[in-house]
C-alpha cells in the first residue's frame, strides 16, 4: 500500500497538535521537564536536594562534598511567560566560591557542545568587572542533563572533561574548568548499562529522573529511600504533577516549543522551494533529509500526532513511527 503526503495549513497543523480542550494527560511532565527542575531547585528550602545532586556529582569522581549550596538566578514559575523563550539553567555557589550552572537538554542538535561551553564562559566571564584582579576568578563546574545518547565512544555514564595537556593527562592546565555530562539518554538506551559504576547518590538521581514518570508512586519510594534527598525531589515532583496550575504552564510551555518548531519547519520548507527555483544544486539534498528526521524525531518526543509531523517535514507516516 502506498503512502500520502499531506499539506496542511499552519492553522490547521496547530490545532491537531494542541485542541484547549485536550486532556491534561495527553501531556507528560517528566521529572526532567525543565519548569519543575528550575522551580525544583530554586526554592531555598530545596536547598539540601541541590545539594544532594551536587555532592552525587562532585564525589562520584572523589571531589569533597559542598556544605552550601545558594542559588545565584532564582526562578519564580508563577511569573513565568510561557509566550517567551527563556533558558532555564540554575547557577550555584557553594560555600567555597565554587560556581555550578546545572542544565538539562532535552534535544539534540549540531551546535550542542558549543552551546554548553559557551555556557560555561559565559559564568566564568561574567565573575570580573572591569579592572578586577583575574585572581579573584573561582572555579565553574558545568553539569548538563542530556535525555539524548551522547559520546557513545565512552563507557561512564558521568563523562567528565577538564583542561588536560596531551603530552602528560595528568597534567591539569587549571582546576577552574570542569564540565560533567549526565547522559541519560545513555542510560536509556543501553539498559541501565554502567547504573552500579556511579556513586549511590547520583544512582538514585538517574533512576528519579529516568523513572519518576513511569513507575508505580511504591515503587519509585522504595527504589529512591536510600537517599532521602532525592525521595524529597520525588515527593516534590509528584505535587508538581497534580497541581492543575503547573499542567497549565507546562501545556502553555508546549504549545509555545510547538508552534516555534512549526513556524522553523515551514520556513525551511518556503526556503527549499525559493532554492529550488534559484537552481541549487542537488548535493544538499541529504543533509535536508536529516534535518527532516531531526525536527520529526523532537516533534515526537513532545508528543505531536503522528500525522501532523508527516504534514509539517513531508515523511511518511512509517518512517516517523520507526524514528525513536
Amino acid at each position: 500500500m502506498g503512502h500520502y503526503s499531506i499539506v496542511l495549513p499552519t492553522a490547521i497543523v496547530r490545532f491537531f497538535c494542541y485542541n484547549d480542550s485536550m486532556p491534561m494527560d495527553d501531556v507528560i511532565i517528566k521529572p526532567t521537564t525543565d519548569l519543575f527542575i528550575a522551580a525544583l531547585w530554586s526554592a531555598p528550602e530545596n536547598e539540601p536536594i541541590l545539594r544532594s545532586l551536587l555532592n552525587g556529582v562532585m564525589t562520584d569522581i572523589g571531589q569533597p562534598a559542598v556544605r552550601k549550596a545558594t542559588v545565584l538566578n532564582p526562578f519564580n514559575i508563577q511569573d513565568f511567560p510561557s509566550e517567551k523563550q527563556i533558558r532555564l539553567d540554575v547557577r550555584v555557589e557553594d560555600e567555597a566560591g565554587t560556581f555550578y550552572n546545572v542544565e538539562v537538554q532535552t534535544d539534540s542538535h549540531s551546535s550542542f557542545f558549543n552551546r554548553i561551553l559557551y555556557y560555561w564562559a559565559e559564568v566564568y566571564g561574567s565573575q570580573l568587572q572591569r579592572g578586577e584582579e583575574y585572581d579573584d576568578l573561582c572555579p565553574v563546574r558545568s553539569i548538563v542533563i542530556t535525555e539524548f545518547p551522547v559520546f557513545p565512544e565512552l563507557k561512564q555514564l558521568h563523562a567528565v572533561f577538564e583542561i588536560r595537556s596531551r603530552e602528560k593527562p595528568a597534567m591539569v592546565l587549571t582546576d577552574h574548568f570542569q564540565m560533567h555530562v549526565l547522559r541519560l539518554g545513555n542510560l536509556l538506551r543501553n539498559n541501565f548499562l554502567g547504573l552500579d559504576d556511579l556513586c549511590l547518590t547520583l544512582q538514585r538521581w538517574m533512576q528519579f529522573w529516568s523513572f519518576g514518570s513511569k513507575l508505580e508512586e511504591n515503587k519509585m519510594s522504595t527504589m529512591l529511600q536510600d537517599v532521602p534527598e532525592v525521595q524529597a525531589a520525588y515527593e516534590a515532583y509528584k505535587r508538581f504533577t497534580a497541581d492543575p496550575v503547573m499542567w497549565e504552564k507546562i501545556k502553555a510551555q508546549e504549545r509555545f516549543e510547538i508552534d516555534k518548531r512549526l513556524d522553523r519547519a515551514f520556513e525551511r520548507k518556503a526556503g527549499r522551494e525559493e532554492g529550488r527555483t534559484e537552481g541549487r544544486t542537488e548535493g544538499r539534498e541529504e543533509g535536508r533529509t536529516e534535518e527532516k528526521i531531526e525536527n520529526a524525531r523532537n516533534f515526537k518526543r513532545l508528543g505531536t500526532p503522528i500525522a501532523t509531523i508527516a504534514a509539517a517535514t513531508g515523511l511518511s507516516l512509517s518512517e516517523i513511527e520507526q524514528l525513536n
